[in-house]
């Protein structure tokens, strides 16, 4: 839309300008990608899930989240 700021993407490892249209988009090149990639292979970066009993098997959330009981 004219007279709207153009949102300025930014890569998520090295803070570089990034075009929508860049191969490796979110990244700004195959060194970032591959860099976030480790960082997901080494466990640096971790998707939180309920935590689930292996005896009763009643799913328990993290303590700080807003379903506690």
């Amino acid at each position: 839309m004219p007279g709207q700021p153009k949102l300025k993407l930014k890569c998520p490892i090295c803070k570089k300008p990034v075009a929508k249209s860049a191969e490796d988009f979110p990244f700004c090149s195959e060194r970032c990608r591959l860099i976030d990639l480790g960082k997901w292979a080494s466990g640096q970066y971790v998707v939180a899930s309920p935590v689930q009993d292996a005896e009763d098997g009643e799913v328990r959330n993290h303590p700080g989240t807003d379903d506690e009981e």
